[in-house]
């Protein structure tokens, strides 16, 4: 059976990584780190001329845990983020939207998306330049993006297990 790939997108703090790591180890899947948080660590806050390129490595990163799934013979590629993401971002601070086109292309690739809501108590991720401010309008830009364009998604929100049973839920339906 082909791996599938699944998108865990959401704005900043609404768990991403957290559950990404919990649903790789509870399904036998494979983690696809956040691009992002490496480019951060090594040259800060991007500019708009970075987003082309956060967009391309996070494509790559998925690209190699897909053949490591296909290899291992793992069900599940759960992606810590997504291209489109970049493009909302990209949209949201520097008014662009040219990634768009591209960004929304590599969405279909995904089986499922795991549209995580932003709803989790704010903590503040110092590589990144978001504030609980952001939370509320980069969801709607998500979910303007999901639903415009006809994306297979789930709406995953609450804390803890409430959380993970959800998401859970959603990738069972995806097999049976």
């Amino acid at each position: 059976m082909e791996p599938r790939l699944i998108c865990l997108i959401g704005a900043e703090c609404t768990g991403k990584t957290s559950l990404a790591q919990t649903l790789a180890g509870q399904t036998g899947g494979v983690w696809v780190p956040e691009y992002l948080r490496d480019y951060c660590d090594a040259h800060g806050t991007p500019e708009q001329s970075a987003q082309h390129l956060i967009l391309e490595a996070q494509v790559e990163r998925e690209s190699v845990a897909l053949a490591a799934a296909r290899q291992q013979s793992l069900p599940w590629v759960l992606c810590d983020t997504a291209p489109l993401l970049t493009a909302i971002y990209s949209e949201y601070y520097f008014h662009d939207a040219s990634l768009y086109p591209q960004a929304r292309i590599l969405h279909r690739r995904y089986a499922l998306s795991l549209h995580l809501a932003p709803d989790l108590p704010w903590a503040p991720d110092s590589r990144q330049r978001d504030g609980p401010h952001t939370s509320q309008p980069i969801d709607q830009l998500i979910y303007r993006e999901l639903t415009g364009l006809g994306y297979l998604h789930v709406r995953i929100g609450g804390t803890g297990q409430a959380r993970q049973c959800s998401a859970i839920q959603a990738l069972q339906s995806l097999t049976g």
